[in-house]
């Protein structure tokens, strides 16, 4: 049994209509529908999905904490790398999935501090109530900063400069695929009764087949061994696991629009041969709720976190594919070392005693192998930019992709 609090009747109203919205799709569509259907409308449906909703998602009162929220040191040192890049290329940023604005604004604080302001700081945000928090997160910031951030409705459609996107592909729906006695499914969703959805696989096929056929999934062929039944397949002989053919596309179509510039992606996954490991036979998808991890995406629908781990040889050679250099790939504990992690932390000891104590704390857990250091990873994808960045001086796992 799960040990969760209970939501609100407010939150609960709010999962009943997206059930209702869920259960009219998946009728439409003949009884079942894909995950990615699924995962999509439970983030995103407007007003109701998870996203949609005007719930707290970050921070002590949400479901979740990200870098930036834990602490100002991540966008204080993330700060120098964007500083480089825009001198590689041109002074401009654009932050996708900003969240609470947080990032946005410790960024434009450092980047004015070490002279080096973008001409404009665009936001791409599908979230209205998002955008509302951020643009009253960014106001604070007062005239000369805010005057700078624009809110965009779509990409542009072509861009020089830099892109960051903070724990953007995880939450990228994606597809589950099943391995079951050398067949691949693709497992959706259909109702299993009044408000309740269930699980259900139908043979894989199109894009979604030949992408599964290129996986290095255990026991499939000679060049896995797998000795130990148990070890690549669940009780039921099931080996389950994603792809996010949707994070892909995305990657390449800002590819298309990225002139001249890079583009700096943080988020937790893993190369691919990590990725398909034997032993996990359940993928990664993960749900939050309240800082309380779990693994049914039918709880609540609309109230909680989906997410899986990124492939992120997946998203190199999306990049690469659609023409941009891979720039450097390595976890974010050693890209953010690499950036003066070290340096802010002494900048703290001029604080009282209290601050400096917090910000070594929020380091550690930053950059520990055991926190979030070694689970999150930093990549680079650009064009134009031919010197070694910052980021990726040391401890460079390009060769790992």
């Amino acid at each position: 049994m799960l040990d969760l609090p209970v939501p609100d009747a407010d939150a609960l109203e709010q999962s009943s209509r997206l059930v209702s919205l869920i259960e009219h799709e998946i009728a439409a569509a003949g009884g079942w529908i894909t995950f990615h259907r699924y995962m999509e409308l439970a983030l995103y449906a407007p007003s109701v999905g998870y996203y949609g909703s005007g719930a707290q998602k970050f921070g002590k009162g949400g479901d979740f904490i990200t870098a930036p929220e834990l602490t100002p040191l991540f966008g204080q040192t993330l700060a120098a790398q964007v500083a480089e890049i825009m001198r590689m290329s041109h002074p401009c940023v654009i932050e996708a999935g900003a969240g609470s604005g947080v990032l946005a604004a410790d960024l434009l604080r450092e980047l004015e501090r070490l002279d080096c302001l973008p001409e404009s700081y665009g936001i791409l945000e599908l979230s209205a109530q998002l955008r509302a928090r951020q643009q009253q997160t960014l106001a604070a910031l007062g005239p000369k900063l805010f005057s700078r951030v624009v809110w965009l409705d779509v990409p542009p459609e072509t861009f020089s400069g830099v892109l960051v996107g903070n724990e953007v592909l995880d939450a990228i729906p994606a597809h589950l695929i099943v391995r079951r006695g050398g067949e691949l499914f693709e497992r959706g969703v259909v109702c299993s009764g009044a408000g309740a959805f269930g699980w259900a696989d139908r043979p894989a096929r199109g894009a979604v087949l030949k992408a599964a056929q290129g996986l290095p999934l255990p026991g499939e062929d000679g060049d896995v061994e797998v000795n130990d039944r148990s070890a690549s397949q669940s009780d039921d002989g099931e080996y389950v696991t994603e792809i996010n053919l949707a994070a892909a596309a995305w990657i390449a179509d800002w590819a298309a629009r990225l002139r001249h510039g890079a583009m700096l992606l943080f988020d937790y996954g893993y190369p691919r041969e990590e990725y398909y490991l034997p032993s996990r036979t359940r993928g990664t998808l993960m749900c939050h709720y309240r800082h309380r991890a779990h693994e049914d995406p039918f709880l609540w629908p609309g109230l909680n976190d989906i997410t899986s781990s990124v492939d992120f040889t997946a998203m190199a050679e999306a990049g690469f594919d659609a023409g941009l250099d891979v720039l450097g790939y390595t976890s974010q504990g050693q890209f953010l070392l690499n950036c003066g992690l070290i340096e802010h932390i002494k900048g703290c000891e001029t604080e009282c005693s209290v601050a400096s104590a917090r910000a070594s704390i929020a380091a550690q857990r930053l950059t520990q192998p055991c926190e979030m250091g070694e689970l999150f990873k930093a990549l680079a994808l650009g064009r134009g930019i031919d010197a070694p960045l910052m980021g990726f001086a040391r401890g460079d796992r390009t060769y790992r992709l």
